[in-house]
C-alpha cells in the first residue's frame, strides 16, 4: 500500500539527468555523509524527519528503487503506510508544521538537483538553526545520489522484465550507471580538493 502504483510499475521517467549533474552532485556526497553521520550521534534531526525528507525528495525525482528502500526504512522508523504514500504522491497532508519547510526545501533541493537557492537554505537556518539545517541539507545530498544511480537503475530492472521505460535506452540506462562508477573517485578527490582550498 504504501508505495502507489504509479511509483511501482513506473513505464518511464518522472525525470532524467545528465552527466554533469551525476558529477556535480557526488562532489556534495562526503560531507554530507559526514554530516549524516554527526547527526546519527547527536540527533539534532530525528531519524523520522530524515525519512520524510528522503522520500521528498525522492517524489520528486521519480525513483521507483528508492522508493521501494526509503518506504521500509520509514516503515521501521514508525511512519504510517498513509503518510508514506502521501509523500510519495507529492501529498504533505500528514507532514508535521513543524517539519513542513524543511520538507520544501527537500523538494526545493530535488528541483535543483541539489544547488538551493541561498535564501531558500538561509530560510531553513532560521527555522531550524545551523546544525540541524546542515543535517536537513546533507540529507537531501544523500537520497539525491541515490537517486542519480537509482532512476537509471530502476528503468534496467525494467528493461530486463521485459518492460523497458518509454523514451529510455539501454545505452542512458547502463551509460548512467557507468559514469558514476567512475566518476565516484574523481568526485571525492575534487570535494577533498574543495574542502582544502
Amino acid at each position: 500500500m504504501a508505495i502507489s502504483h504509479e511509483q511501482r510499475d513506473r513505464q518511464g521517467y518522472k525525470r532524467t539527468f545528465s552527466y554533469a549533474d551525476m558529477y556535480r552532485v557526488l562532489i556534495d556526497l562526503p560531507g554530507a555523509l559526514r554530516t549524516l553521520k554527526r547527526n546519527r550521534e547527536t540527533q539534532m534531526v530525528d531519524s523520522a524527519f530524515i525519512e520524510r525528507l528522503m522520500l521528498a525528495v525522492t517524489e520528486v525525482n521519480g525513483c521507483a528503487v528508492c522508493s521501494y528502500a526509503h518506504t521500509r526504512m520509514a516503515l521501521k522508523e514508525g511512519l504510517s503506510e498513509q503518510e508514506i504514500a502521501d509523500l510519495l504522491n507529492g501529498d504533505t497532508t500528514h507532514v508535521l508544521p513543524e517539519e513542513a519547510k524543511g520538507i520544501v526545501f527537500a523538494q526545493h533541493v530535488a528541483d535543483t538537483v541539489g544547488r538551493p537557492d541561498r535564501e531558500a537554505y538561509r530560510s531553513i537556518e532560521v527555522q531550524y538553526g545551523k546544525e540541524r539545517a546542515q543535517a536537513i541539507l546533507a540529507a537531501t545530498q544523500v537520497i539525491l545520489v541515490g537517486n542519480l544511480f537509482g532512476i537509471p537503475y530502476s528503468a534496467l530492472l525494467s528493461r530486463l522484465r521485459g518492460e523497458p521505460y518509454r523514451g529510455s535506452s539501454l545505452w542512458y540506462e547502463l551509460s548512467m550507471l557507468l559514469w558514476g562508477v567512475f566518476c565516484i573517485p574523481c568526485s571525492l578527490l575534487h570535494a577533498l580538493v574543495r574542502t582544502v582550498g
